[in-house]
């Protein structure tokens, strides 16, 4: 396996780094041992630039220049010694050493800033960290080495400035410790490296000033920060500087704990010294530490009380608008509206758009909240100034008018401003708009629940008048009752098994022998009497019911059917309706090809019979139309000619019948233009390769006629009403004389007719 450089870089420069205590002291090898890893540590970081190529080069390079100065340091000082026999105390690599700090301050400060909105409070808390480091050095080190009056003044300045030098680099060091968007690896590595070097830097001191440093493993900790420092540059991770507006800022549990420690430096020095000594207890550095960090922390709470004060701020904003379209929210809309129901007599207007969930399915999520932006932002630029205008959820939008005036002018203008093509996903998409109109009068007056359901019932009848706008009368309420009742007695009807099946034959021209069934369903209420199905289907469609009721009417058609195979009576095939509602269910053909096994049905057998109204919008519908097919399932196009783009579904959906709707074959026998459209449409399912059936032949004239055109099936009263399965027991399977004009009608009709499989 491939080991990375950056991990190969860093587990040879840790066994070095290790390894140096094995070397004697201050021989001339482990001087070159030393300057050997700086340098090498230095390579690795250009290295690294050159390769990773980060965002903020310029920082990386001038951090390998402050570690390049320190190790010029480390040279000259060995230099220095080995010339000399000893080092003199100062001299140039002091000068060296202490340039190099700023340096890499400079550098790690750029390295850990990032971009974005700066963290107040993240330097208040590295200033608390710098405060209480630089508290330890001042009165273990900085004040003791002042106040020696014997010691020459450059001395003192030279030995004060290691740790002052040491106490810069933790402001740098803290500063990106406490960004949690700088926990990135190779950041992380920087900040171990840097602490590292300033664990060094503080035992070197303490050992100096005692006279007991020999190097050794101090050293080591050196080397490991230069490997740190190598393997950073070298990881891939360095190449983007993190991204402020991303983070979240908050003070978890380890950061307070941090901050803790921190903060009790002052007091833990006064007990340490008061112990040691307590007539020689540094008073006054110790107490100006304390008031800083306390002032430092101080500041810290008013910065958390001003950060939870805008985060409410920006939570209430938020909780009250629309996250996709920037619009007030439906709670916002609903505190508004009983806001102004209380005080006036407001206008509601409730939007819901036509065609949305055909965008939605066809083009994606994506596409679709495009197209909801650019409504939104139509609907705000067309309200008047006071109205508010708001997202209610989904594809649903609410205008509040104060002041109530012109409410069917501004839904007319909406209704306009809706319906121009709007570019969404690189498509001209085209919807619509149905619109009701509501305001608390009545039994409404200054309920805003009563008034925005008012508004409901308004748009929905909007919507099953095509899409219009409409303004609540109590008539509407009626019809919204009834439909609730109906939908009740449609759920209830399911469970108490009312409906059932009849069949109704498609039969062959001219001899009228029985090709396939159409299954229709029925329902008979204990009260109501037989519901009809235009009557009960629309509501099952608008309540979902007919997902559940169309995979009833399937499993009963095709146990009818495999009843009827072994019986022998059965004919090819039989149809069953699916509405636009089942095809947009994701699951529906997996549903139909278990029944069909489960019933032993051959595919080949089974005809689903769906409108041009069904499959128009395309997206979910049209796949799934196209999974039927491809199960083996023959498709018909029901009432073909009646539609949006008949002729262009044909060129989309895997067709095989077209069931010419009844209104081109009443008028079929007529002279003239009555029967040019039905010629038209089998010459067209003729070219296409298409079978046609004509729908609604109640006369044998139609029939002839019908049969002259060159129909070759055909579906009407005039061969069969619709009967149920067990109706059934003739073995004969043709209608005689059926496109004769002096037959009977009773010698045409099909008393009985075979189902099929």
């Amino acid at each position: 396996m491939r080991v990375p450089l950056w991990a190969g870089w860093l587990t040879v420069a840790f066994v070095a780094a290790l390894c140096f205590p094995l070397v004697p002291d201050d021989s001339l090898p482990a001087k070159i041992y030393v300057n050997t890893v700086g340098l090498s540590g230095v390579v690795a970081m250009v290295v690294g630039v050159l390769r990773n190529r980060p965002e903020n080069r310029s920082a990386w390079l001038l951090f390998a220049a402050g570690v390049l100065t320190f190790v010029s340091g480390d040279i000259t000082y060995d230099v220095t010694e080995l010339r000399l026999g000893e080092y003199p105390y100062p001299y140039w690599a002091d000068l060296l050493y202490l340039s190099a700090y700023p340096i890499l301050w400079l550098a790690l400060s750029r390295l850990g800033r990032g971009h974005g909105e700066r963290d107040r409070g993240g330097i208040i808390d590295a200033a608390v960290i710098s405060t209480g480091i630089g508290l330890i050095f001042w009165v273990t080190v900085v004040g003791p080495t002042l106040a020696d009056a014997g010691s020459p003044i450059l001395d003192r300045l030279v030995t004060i400035g290691y740790p002052l030098a040491d106490v810069l680099l933790t402001t740098a060091v803290a500063r990106m410790l406490t960004r949690p968007e700088n926990r990135t690896t190779s950041l992380r590595l920087m900040s171990a490296g840097a602490i590292l070097m300033l664990t060094g830097d503080l035992v070197y001191t303490t050992m100096s000033s005692t006279g007991v440093y020999t190097g050794g493993y101090v050293d080591s900790v050196f080397l490991m920060a230069y490997a740190c420092w190598g393997c950073a540059a070298l990881h891939p991770s360095m190449r983007q500087r993190p991204d402020t507006t991303l983070t979240a800022q908050q003070i978890g549990r380890s950061r307070l704990a941090l901050l803790m420690i921190f903060t009790l430096i002052a007091p833990g020095l006064l007990f340490a010294e008061g112990f040691a000594d307590p007539t020689s207890i540094a008073w006054r550095s110790i107490g100006i530490g304390a008031v800083a960090l306390f002032l430092l922390v101080v500041f810290r709470m008013w910065g958390l009380v001003q950060q939870v004060k805008s985060q409410a701020t920006r939570l209430g904003d938020l909780a009250m608008h629309d996250a996709l379209t920037g619009l007030d929210n439906r709670r916002a809309f609903e505190q508004e509206l009983t806001t102004a129901v209380a005080s006036g007599a407001p206008t509601v207007l409730l939007l819901d758009l036509n065609g949305f969930k055909a965008v939605n399915d066809r083009f994606g999520h994506a596409v679709g909240d495009e197209l909801l932006v650019a409504v939104a932002q139509r609907i705000a630029g067309t309200v008047p100034s006071g109205a508010l205008a708001a997202r209610m959820g989904g594809d649903e939008f609410a205008v509040l008018l104060p002041d109530g005036r012109d409410a069917e002018d501004l839904a007319v203008r909406l209704r306009a401003a809706i319906h121009r093509p709007v570019l969404a996903g690189g498509h001209d998409l085209l919807v619509g708009a149905s619109i009701g109109i509501a305001e608390p009068v009545g039994a409404a007056a200054g309920d805003p629940v009563e008034t925005l359901r008012r508004a409901d019932v308004a748009m929905y009848a909007a919507k099953a008048d095509g899409g219009r706008y409409r303004t609540y009368a109590d008539d509407l309420d009626d019809a919204a009752g009834e439909e609730a009742r109906l939908g009740a007695d449609l759920r209830a009807g399911l469970d108490r098994g009312e409906f059932h099946l009849v069949y109704q034959p498609i039969v062959e021209l001219p001899n009228g022998a029985v090709s396939a069934v159409e299954s229709l369903v029925r329902w008979t209420h204990p009260e109501r009497g037989n519901v009809p199905p235009d009557v009960f289907i629309p509501v099952a469609e608008r309540n979902g019911l007919i997902v559940e009721l169309g995979e009833w009417i399937l499993r009963t058609a095709c146990l009818q059917y495999a009843d009827w195979w072994r019986q022998g009576i059965a004919p090819e095939r039989f149809g069953v309706n699916v509405s636009a509602r089942q095809l947009a269910e994701p699951a529906f053909p997996h549903i139909v090809a278990a029944i069909l096994a489960e019933t032993g049905i051959h595919p080949t057998r089974l005809v689903v019979e769906v409108t041009e109204t069904a499959v128009f919008g395309g997206g979910a519908e049209v796949r799934t139309v196209q999974e039927l097919n491809d199960l083996g399932i023959s498709i018909a196009l029901d009432d073909f000619g009646t539609g949006h783009s008949s002729l262009g579904l044909l060129q989309t959906l895997p067709v095989q019948v077209l069931k010419v709707d009844k209104s081109f074959v009443e008028n079929v026998t007529m002279a003239g233009r009555h029967a040019v459209i039905a010629t038209s449409l089998i010459q067209v399912a003729n070219g296409l390769g298409l079978v046609a059936v004509a729908e609604g032949v109640e006369t044998a004239e139609q029939a002839a006629e019908l049969y002259r055109l060159g129909y070759r099936r055909a579906q009407g009263y005039h061969f069969g009403r619709p009967v149920p399965g067990s109706a059934h027991r003739s073995s004969s399977s043709t209608v005689t004389a059926a496109v004769d004009p002096g037959s009977s009608d009773s010698a045409l009709r099909m008393a009985r007719f075979t189902g099929s499989t």
